[in-house]
């Protein structure tokens, strides 16, 4: 709440004030008084006065002095005068002061009232705009933290960007990986009791790894960490040092780094957050050209090597060398990937992309790994699991256990048999979004509408409901309104407003409580958008 000092050396003044005035009115919580400005700078200093009110007249010190000292050591108090009208030659100096405004003397309290509720409005305003400054900026953050890992999701899957279209990209998101630098790439899986974690919980520690290992690399590497599209952490790193990467003469002491700091990292996660984790480390790559392929080389490690046998860290460098890789399982990642075209519902182009890549492992005259179906089988859990978790639905409604390939080994036995899983698993889901559209957008709604009676009394937006069902906000307002009529922004203030009537016709609670319990931060705003709503102010309606 606001708090006011009123400073005047005639005692009778400020304690005829502090008694007359109803400050509960004004939203105005503490009153403090004080006979000299030696007395007032103390208060300022103790308590959180946002209103100053000073005699100019006194001894010692005066009321321009006092809100001269006041405006620079805190600038954000409002200040105003107590002038008689012999006093009007200090007006270019209170002017220069910025005061907020003059009240004669005898104080008349109409008067007096203005003047404070001025300097109240000023001051709401001024926090409202600084309230809309700091939400920008975190909306901001928000948004680059999503944009920057959309951005390395398509770059793991081998989305192709224009040279200037990526550079573009990485200043924007403020990624410190630069095009054609030599990179590596640190993968890691959550093991041990993160197992045991609810998405929530488990997305919270993936966080916390992810800041644990940025810390940790940032010693000697720019860094850019996110979540990949399979069920691990990916680091991308770069030499902070002119050379840009290591030399022949360089390798060993940087490997002997990387060992030591990716260890460091895996200390901390069993000390702080007591889980342990499987390192894989990829060789020296040209970002962002062979950026895909050397995830995929990593992932393939990190499923077959990571956390079996007690290895927690793994250099991809140490490993006897394969059989060269199937080609054509390279076309998976190739735009259109099966998340965009199943995004656009393209559903004969997805079946056929699949289709196509187990053909040629069937006709394969050398024989394939279980990893290569693997490779297949994530890539189409993977992107059905978008499509569905951004309808809003649960992959388990519409295929029961496919998706567990340790209770269902048998799809991954043949390429015949995984085609034949996956086509089914694509036209169950074909028929589940054409079938029951109008089902999820009710469903929809009514997910919204307990979300936004649950959390009224929190900071509740478009955009925090749009978070929370993973839509983009547009889209759900869009959705909202061609299903109920009414904008969602509107439903917001609407139900906010219904249990701002019954607060005031039901308890006595005051305006800046119901202002609070209804997740406003500033009282004048919320009277504003009351009046708007209902055509007069929070008291007036109580009154």
């Amino acid at each position: 709440m606001i708090e006011i000092l009123l400073v005047d050396d005639e005692v009778y003044v400020t304690e005829s004030l502090r008694k007359t005035i109803p400050w509960d009115r004004m939203d105005i919580g503490h009153v403090y008084t004080a006979d000299s400005a030696a007395e007032a700078l103390r208060i300022l200093e103790e308590r959180e006065v946002d209103i100053l009110v000073s005699d100019i007249r006194m001894p010692e010190t005066d009321g321009l002095e006092l809100v001269r000292l006041a405006g620079r050591r805190w600038p954000h108090i409002r200040s105003l005068l107590l002038t008689g009208h012999s006093d009007f030659e200090y007006a270019k100096k209170a002017i220069e002061l910025r005061v907020s405004g003059y009240i004669l003397k005898p104080v008349d309290d109409d008067e007096f009232i203005r003047g404070v509720t001025d300097a109240i409005e000023s001051l709401r305003d001024e926090w409202e705009q600084s309230e809309r400054y700091n939400r920008l900026l975190y909306d901001l953050k928000s948004d680059r933290a999503l944009l920057r890992e959309r951005l390395m999701h398509d770059l793991l899957l081998g989305r192709q960007l224009p040279r200037a279209t990526l550079a573009d990209k990485l200043r924007q998101y403020e990624v410190p990986i630069v095009q054609d630098a030599p990179a590596l790439m640190l993968q890691i899986r959550m093991g041990g009791h993160f197992a045991e974690y609810d998405a929530e919980s488990l997305a919270l520690m993936e966080y916390a790894v992810g800041n644990i290992a940025e810390e940790v690399l940032g010693e000697g590497f720019r860094v850019w960490h996110g979540k990949a599209p399979h069920d691990c952490l990916a680091l991308l790193a770069s030499m902070d040092r002119p050379e840009g990467g290591p030399g022949a003469a360089a390798a060993k002491p940087i490997r002997e780094e990387l060992e030591r700091l990716a260890t460091d990292i895996g200390r901390q996660v069993r000390t702080y957050l007591k889980g342990s984790i499987s390192i894989v480390v990829s060789p020296w790559f040209l970002f962002p050209e062979e950026l895909s392929s050397a995830y995929r080389g990593g992932l393939a490690a990190l499923f077959e090597h990571g956390g079996s046998r007690g290895q927690e860290l793994l250099f991809l460098e140490d490993l006897p060398p394969k059989r060269a890789g199937v080609q054509s399982l390279e076309s998976l990642y190739k735009p259109p990937t099966l998340i965009h075209l199943l995004e656009s519902k393209q559903w004969e182009a997805a079946g056929e992309k699949i289709a196509d890549v187990l053909g040629d492992l069937e006709r394969m005259e050398q024989r394939y790994t279980d990893e290569h179906l693997y490779e297949v089988y994530l890539s189409v859990t993977n992107a059905c699991l978008y499509l569905a978790h951004k309808q809003g639905l649960l992959i388990g409604e519409i295929d029961g256990g496919g998706l567990d390939p340790v209770t269902e080994r048998h799809m991954l036995q043949s390429p015949q048999r995984l085609r034949v899983w996956s086509l089914e698993l694509l036209d169950k889901l074909r028929r589940e979004l054409s079938e029951s559209d109008t089902h999820t957008r009710s469903r929809l709604v009514k997910q919204v509408r307990e979300l936004v009676t649950r959390d009224i009394g929190l900071d509740i937006s478009v955009k925090t409901i749009a978070d929370k069902v993973y839509l983009h906000p547009v889209y759900l307002s869009k959705i909202y309104k061609s299903e109920t009529g009414e904008s969602l922004g509107d439903y917001i203030i609407r139900i906010r407003m219904e249990k701002a009537l019954y607060l005031l016709k039901h308890t006595n609670k005051k305006i800046y409580e119901i202002t609070s319990e209804l997740g406003y931060q500033n009282p004048q705003y919320f009277s504003k958008m009351f009046k708007k709503f209902y055509g007069m102010t929070p008291n007036e309606y109580r009154d």
